[in-house]
């Protein structure tokens, strides 16, 4: 029976205003063009595995304020195949967004509202009613109760129900990356790139260290796999051993925007994980899901069905390390 996946954490809305110059302080700016579209770890991870696989059953599950941006969060999320039953609403908070101001062939400037996602907690998540195989849960460093110890407690209780867990972070300049070593004892699959994998560690991430990081990762009780992700490789250790898999040769001109590259590695991480792929299977589908997610702008409209991402990727070539 496909009990499917529960994709939890950050959602948001990313309000992305075109302007054609930034301004000065105490200067005004007119904006020219505007347009909304879904954000974070539950639409991008989530609306990628719906499209991989379509006869997924995949399980929203974050925090939205009572509003139109929530309404329009559930209704894209829904469009694309998902659950949203088990979304929680806040009586206090707006939904979370990030207001993106994007110069015309130039720079964004993001000034985000943690809102609604900062209250997502344990207490949101009725495990009495969820019967997933895996619930993976990101982003880390950017949700407040569960960076405050609920994560712990989620991972804790999807254990004990039997359910894989699987968590993801953000990138962020801090020392606050402590926060994620009491989770990896209920953790089986840690999904994050390079530089998080170091921040946790405290080792350089260098290519001669990635095995290392993968190790010490193992050894802070992670019980399936580390995969770390990187432009020019993926690492995955496991009890099957360690190995790495070089990412594609893009042609020139390919690549249309890097938005939701890593959700779409992630996505693809989870889709092999859940399939049973092999590690060296796992990390060729993770890096072939990030690869096609670049021939878009967006975060989601890149990805497409397994077999077309396999096709579409076999007239690439790897890397050499």
């Amino acid at each position: 029976m496909n009990k499917g996946i529960m994709v939890a954490g950050t959602v948001l809305v990313d309000k992305i205003n075109g302007i054609k110059k930034y301004p000065e302080i105490g200067e005004l700016t007119q904006i020219f063009s505007l347009s909304r579209a879904t954000g974070g770890n539950v639409p991008n991870v989530g609306i990628d595995l719906k499209k991989i696989d379509a006869n997924l059953n995949v399980f929203a599950a974050g925090r939205l304020g009572k509003d139109g941006d929530g309404e329009f969060i559930v209704k894209t999320l829904n469009d694309n195949g998902l659950d949203t039953s088990f979304m929680a609403y806040s009586d206090t908070s707006s939904t979370s967004f990030t207001d993106v101001m994007s110069v015309y062939g130039g720079q964004r400037t993001f000034f985000t509202y943690s809102g609604a996602c900062a209250e997502f907690g344990v207490n949101d998540l009725d495990f009495s009613k969820i019967n997933v195989d895996m619930l993976h849960l990101g982003y880390f460093l950017l949700l407040e109760k569960v960076d405050g110890g609920d994560g712990e407690l989620i991972l804790k209780k999807a254990k004990e129900k039997g359910i894989r867990t699987s968590i993801d972070l953000v990138s962020e300049n801090s020392d606050r990356y402590s926060v994620v070593i009491p989770c990896l004892k209920y953790t089986d699959n840690l999904i994050i790139n390079e530089i998080e994998a170091g921040k946790i560690t405290g080792i350089e991430p260098k290519k001669e260290n990635i095995k290392d990081i993968c190790l010490k990762l193992k050894s802070l009780g992670v019980s399936e796999r580390v995969i770390i992700h990187m432009p020019k490789f993926g690492a995955c250790l496991s009890e099957s051993g360690y190995i790495e898999v070089p990412s594609l040769c893009l042609p020139e001109g390919y690549i249309k925007g890097s938005t939701g590259a890593g959700d779409a590695f992630c996505a693809g991480a989870l889709y092999g994980i859940y399939k049973g792929f092999t590690d060296k299977e796992i990390l060729e589908f993770a890096s072939s899901s990030a690869a096609v997610s670049l021939s878009c702008e967006d975060a989601t409209s890149g990805l497409c069905s397994e077999k077309e991402i396999k096709q579409i990727c076999s007239a690439f070539k790897r890397l050499e390390l």
